[in-house]
């Protein structure tokens, strides 16, 4: 079952999100029947939260302060092109779609900086540790998994004007990272003992976050989430093949790493917890880029692949061996 679940892109986050979400269909009431909401099931079904921060404290504990010269270069700058370009985004939605959920081509703000604004880094690390030539391309996701989370979304939003958060808001939304990132980078015991539940913890938190979707309001959200997804793919796609071939690459890093993370699912939620506005809108901009992050994991390889062979930069056996 594990193994059907992991051909699936995304799977691990897209099952139990969706088993969540039918199970919130078929029985709208169960979350306010007090004697679901005061057991254990009901803690793991409405406990989206809790699971994400101890989520989050596992992730940040991976994140390597340590890089340094090309490593360095070339993830800040896979990192900033992702951020800025969602911030440029942003900006625009701002201008072109005043009204209060600023909808374009249906896809709400929430929607598509959270899709734009963090990278698959499993996938960017597996297509880069395949097809490319220097294993530093690989590592430079020990600085671009600084996306991970709530914050740059939240960040974006409220330089852009599309929403308003108190100071503490971002203070909260980045401690349990930061918490992970400060045990991860004082004791390397501490990093491999957090570093193994993450896994652990997407089907959870995903399960608990797929409960809070009603599927009869979001039928729509499919295709919209469609194009999410290739706008992810071709926007990110044509900056971080610049940025990449502007910082000694061949553009390969910056095609693998124009992807939507399965963790950018949780934000949309993470949000809306912090900004009121966002709240009815949540659960749809949720599906759009989980959607987001299918498309985006099944034409990233393919792309990737393509690009590989257009620059010939995959080696072949014999100078693979002799490297």
């Amino acid at each position: 079952m594990k193994r059907a679940i992991d051909r699936i892109p995304g799977g691990m986050m897209i099952i139990p999100l969706l088993i969540g979400a039918i199970l919130r269909t078929l029985f709208p009431d169960l979350p306010n029947d007090p004697v679901f909401k005061s057991s254990f099931t009901g803690g793991l079904f409405t406990g989206a939260s809790a699971l994400l921060a101890a989520f989050y404290i596992c992730l940040g504990s991976t994140i390597q302060l340590r890089d340094t010269g090309y490593i360095l270069r070339k993830g800040v700058a896979l990192w900033a092109g992702k951020i800025l370009t969602a911030a440029v985004i942003g900006f625009l939605i701002k201008w072109l779609a005043p009204d209060q959920n600023h909808l374009v081509l249906g896809l709400s703000a929430l929607a598509i900086v959270a899709a734009f604004s963090d990278t698959n880094g499993g996938l960017y690390m597996a297509l880069m540790g395949q097809l490319g030539k220097r294993r530093e391309d690989v590592a430079a996701y020990s600085i671009m998994s600084l996306e991970s989370g709530p914050f740059f979304t939240m960040l974006i939003l409220g330089v852009t004007g599309l929403a308003s958060f108190p100071l503490l808001a971002f203070v909260y939304a980045i401690l349990p990272l930061i918490i992970g990132m400060v045990l991860g980078n004082l004791d390397d015991e501490w990093r491999k003992f957090l570093s193994k539940a993450q896994d652990v913890l997407i089907p959870m938190f995903a399960l608990a976050l797929g409960f809070g979707i009603n599927l009869a309001n979001v039928l729509k959200a499919g295709l919209s989430g469609i194009i999410l997804g290739l706008l992810v793919v071709v926007v990110t796609g044509i900056v971080l093949v610049l940025l990449d071939r502007l910082t000694g690459g061949n553009g390969l890093a910056g095609i693998a790493a124009a992807s939507t993370a399965g963790n950018a699912a949780a934000v949309p939620m993470a949000v809306a917890a912090a900004y009121a506005g966002y709240k009815g809108i949540a659960a749809t901009a949720t599906v759009q880029v989980a959607a987001s992050v299918i498309v985006t994991a099944i034409l990233v390889p393919i792309l990737t692949a393509w690009y590989a062979r257009r620059v010939d930069r995959r080696p072949n056996p014999g100078q693979r061996s002799a490297a």
